[in-house]
C-alpha cells in the first residue's frame, strides 16, 4: 500500500513562488488501480514524480508498505529498480531489441541469470498475450502490441508499485480498452498497485478509482478528498 502524507512541492520561476503540490494527502491500496486525473497544470506529473522516486524536492512523507520513501539519489534508484515499474506513451521501447530482449532488460540491470531473464520474460509476455512475437522489434509491432510488451517490461520484476503516464493516449479505443484491461487484470493477479496519469475518460473509468487533482490539491469532492468512480 502506498500513503502521501502532506505532500507540497513548489518551484522557482523566474523570481516567483509557484505551488505544485499543496498539502495532499492519500492512500492506495496494494492491487488497486488508480487514475489520477485533472487538467494541466494540476499537479498530476509532480505526484507520479514523487511516488516514482523521480523528484525529491517535496516536503511531506512517502510511505511504501509502511517504509518512507528515500530522498537520496543512489537509495531512490536502487528502490525504483527492484520496487517500480513504468510505463509511458510513447512506449519507450529499445528499437533494436526484440520484445523479449525489451522485457527482459529490468532483471539485467537487476543481475539475474541470462537463462532466468529469459524464462521471466518469456512467461510475462505471454501473460499479456504476446507469446507468439518474442522475436518481433517494435517496428513491426502495432501500438496496442508495443504498450502490452511496455506493460510486461513494467511488471516482469514483481515491483508493488507501477507508474504509468497516459499510457493509452496515443491509442484507437478498442485498443486501449484492451490495454487498460491487461494493467487492471495483472495488477490484481500480482498484486501490483497501478496509479496512472491520464487525461482519457476511457482510461479513467475503467480503473479501480479516480483521484482528481485542481490547482495542486485534491479536488474535495467528498469527505475523503477524492473523487470515486469504481469500474464495473
Amino acid at each position: 500500500m502506498i500513503v502521501f502524507d502532506h505532500l507540497q512541492r513548489h518551484y522557482q520561476l523566474g523570481g516567483q513562488t509557484v505551488p505544485a503540490l499543496a498539502d495532499v494527502s492519500g492512500r492506495i491500496e496494494a492491487g488497486e488501480m488508480v487514475a489520477l486525473c485533472g487538467p494541466s497544470g494540476s499537479g498530476k506529473s509532480t505526484l507520479l514524480n514523487i511516488l516514482g522516486l523521480l523528484d525529491m524536492q517535496y516536503q511531506g512523507e512517502v510511505l511504501l508498505h509502511g517504509t518512507p520513501l528515500p530522498k537520496h539519489a543512489k537509495q531512490s534508484a536502487q528502490l525504483r529498480r527492484s520496487q517500480l515499474g513504468f510505463i509511458f506513451q510513447r512506449f519507450n521501447l529499445v528499437p533494436v531489441m526484440n520484445a523479449l530482449e525489451n522485457v527482459a532488460y529490468p532483471l539485467l540491470l537487476n543481475g539475474m541469470s541470462k537463462q532466468q531473464q529469459r524464462k521471466q520474460a518469456q512467461q510475462m509476455l505471454e501473460m499479456v498475450g504476446l507469446g507468439d512475437y518474442i522475436h518481433h522489434r517494435p517496428d513491426n509491432l502495432s501500438g496496442g502490441q508495443q504498450q502490452r510488451v511496455a506493460i510486461a517490461r513494467a511488471l516482469v520484476h514483481k515491483p508493488s508499485l507501477v507508474i504509468a503516464d497516459e499510457p493509452t493516449a496515443s491509442l484507437d479505443s478498442n485498443t486501449a480498452n484492451l490495454v487498460v484491461d491487461i494493467m487492471r487484470q495483472l495488477g490484481h493477479e500480482l498484486n501490483t498497485t497501478f496509479v496512472v496519469a491520464t487525461h482519457d475518460a476511457r482510461m479513467a473509468s475503467r480503473c479501480d478509482r479516480t483521484i482528481e487533482l485542481l490547482d495542486g490539491k485534491l479536488n474535495p469532492f467528498d469527505s475523503q478528498h477524492e473523487v470515486i468512480s469504481w469500474a464495473s
